[in-house]
């Protein structure tokens, strides 16, 4: 009986289409017209549960993909304030190492900073080696953290110098390399306890080294040290004893055949900044002092802008950039399709430099800067 039923509410009715309307069918007794009744109400409610079900479904399903699209853009954001962060840093470290503060990107704690300098992707290992170099108590620790992510175990000490002096450039000022092999002499010694008495004769001699290594590959340097005079130079460093000669020797042919590699500064290298632009091509640009206009190729990067007199130029001939820098169209009859840059947050003058006539960078002087559109 009840298989009947639901023939007649699920579609079929084959009984009632030559009939009418079912509910007064004449085979159907009052308890089956009720019990039809029951069935097609509980179809039309099952039929609005689904419904409601899918329409759940369907929010939950574009909730998730909203999320996962937040989720993609946060980390495409993160990245460019990453990248921006770094060129900052390149050119300022404190100043960039405050921008990756202030963006979430780094923990205000010396180990947070000296894994980012460690890992020392995209960065000026100039720019690396300055700010190690500082004399602040913050500094001192990063350095000191810096150092103890290298492993020096098992090395050789010019091998434990050739690894360390590669993640850096070495600064000039003495005392700054004084600090540093200070550092570094304190963490060779810890991993390596039965090679000095102790941590001074490390630091004096690698300190030798390095004035070993300048000595004898600086051109300018015409009086090259001898080996017995490099072994001379450090008798008595070993706690007031001598270092073994032959340890002394072995020193002096490993940097003379073999001299400390200076790390290129990647971090510098525009041609990494140039090399993915977020938008390129030529524009007119009109001159400062003299009014004409030059045609210059433009490259937009990282909020920052280049331009370059040729495509194949590899250094720009200015670069302006566009923090507190707003866009205007510019009002010039002769030049429909002219905009400006101008200063805005209380800035007179738009930050900007350029080379001059003779390669020289100079810091711009503009109050707005003019471009057409070709």
């Amino acid at each position: 009986m009840i298989s009947e039923f639901e023939n007649l509410s699920l579609g079929g009715n084959n009984a009632a289409s030559n009939h009418g309307d079912p509910f007064t069918h004449t085979e159907l007794t009052p308890e089956q017209q009720k019990t039809l009744i029951d069935i097609r109400r509980r179809k039309t409610e099952l039929l609005l549960e689904i419904q409601q079900l899918k329409d759940e479904l369907g929010e939950v399903v574009a909730e998730l993909e909203a999320l996962d699209g937040q989720e993609e853009c946060k980390q495409n954001s993160k990245a460019k304030q990453m990248s921006i962060g770094r060129k900052k840093f390149n050119m300022d470290p404190k100043k960039g190492i405050e921008y990756l503060y202030e963006n979430g990107l780094l923990q205000r704690t010396p180990e947070d900073v000296a894994q980012f300098l460690h890992k020392g992707e995209g960065l000026s290992k100039t720019a690396i080696g300055d700010y190690l170099g500082e004399r602040s108590e913050f500094n001192e620790a990063v350095l000191r953290a810096f150092v103890e992510l290298h492993d020096f175990t098992d090395l050789i000490l010019v091998q434990a110098l050739r690894q360390f002096l590669w993640s850096f450039r070495l600064p000039g000022e003495a005392q700054k390399i004084d600090r540093m092999m200070e550092s570094f002499a304190q963490r060779y010694c810890q991993l390596n306890p039965d090679i000095f008495t102790n941590a001074d004769t490390c630091y004096v001699l690698s300190f030798a080294i390095i004035m070993l290594n300048t000595s004898l590959h600086n051109p300018s340097v015409k009086d090259k040290p001898t080996p017995e005079q490099f072994v001379a130079m450090n008798r008595g460093i070993n706690n007031g004893g001598d270092l073994p000669q032959e340890l002394l020797l072995s020193l002096y042919e490993s940097i003379k055949t073999e001299p400390f590699k200076i790390p290129e500064d990647d971090g510098n290298d525009l041609m990494h900044t140039f090399f993915n632009p977020d938008k390129e091509g030529w524009l007119w640009k009109q001159g400062g002092r003299y009014k004409s206009w030059k045609r210059r190729w433009f490259i937009l990067n990282d909020n920052c802008l280049y331009y370059f007199e040729y495509t194949t130029d590899k250094e720009p001939r200015g670069i302006i950039p566009l923090e507190n820098i707003s866009v205007r169209a510019a009002s010039d009859r002769q030049r429909p399709h002219c905009l400006e840059l101008y200063a805005s947050g209380g800035a007179d003058l738009i930050k900007a430099c350029k080379t001059d006539s003779e390669g020289k960078v100079v810091e711009g002087k503009h109050t707005v800067y003019r471009y057409l559109l070709l």
